[in-house]
């Protein structure tokens, strides 16, 4: 899978809709868990707003895992549009929170859908970004007189050897781009006549 794009920082704004305050958030997340974890995080630094209304999409792409909640607004005007906002930023890993302090004028359910999406719409634009390339973890066993040419493949692939183990044969672990994997397995086969062993283990 090639790479995609991540927050690579937390951003915030605020905005305001009829003397309600609306503070957008957003920072990364990888996992639901993370979103969770951000989401809870922002309800206890503003403990006393209105509403934490959210959207996030853990991943990217064909695996990506999407969340969103109106938080006691009506249904559909803040946590779905605040989504389709995510899912059009062409950003992975991210959890957006907008936060609401009320203002004692209703907004209506257009009015809704206009803050929370405009708010959603601002902090991403506000945030800065960074490709993540998905990594595997690759088993390298090859003979000792082979050991050298191939670290030198290994290096020139962009690999990083995160383990090594000279026993009755050298045994590596590597961590490689995913679309580098099949370019490591020819190389290092073709510097020792198919005699190395190289087989992803995630």
């Amino acid at each position: 899978m090639p790479g995609y794009l991540v927050p690579a920082s937390a951003a915030e704004v605020e905005l305001r809709f009829k003397n309600s305050r609306f503070i957008g958030t957003a920072a990364s997340a990888s996992d639901v868990d993370e979103a969770k974890a951000y989401i809870n995080s922002i309800r206890t630094r503003f403990p006393d707003a209105s509403h934490h209304c959210y959207s996030f999409a853990a991943g990217f792409g064909a695996t990506v895992v999407h969340g969103m909640s109106d938080d006691g607004e009506p249904s559909g005007t803040a946590g779905r549009p605040m989504l389709a906002v995510v899912q059009g930023a062409g950003l992975g890993d991210v959890a957006v929170v907008v936060t609401r302090y009320f203002g004692g004028t209703k907004l209506g359910t257009g009015g809704l859908v206009k803050a929370y999406t405009e708010t959603a719409q601002a902090v991403l634009a506000a945030i800065e970004r960074v490709e993540k390339i998905e990594t595997i973890g690759v088993l390298v066993e090859l003979a000792y007189q082979s050991y050298e040419v191939c670290k030198r493949h290994i290096e020139a692939l962009g690999a990083q050897i995160e383990a090594e183990d000279f026993g009755a044969h050298v045994e590596l672990i590597l961590r490689l781009d995913e679309e580098r994997f099949t370019e490591l397995r020819t190389t290092l086969q073709d510097a020792t006549s198919g005699r190395a062993l190289v087989e992803r283990i995630d």
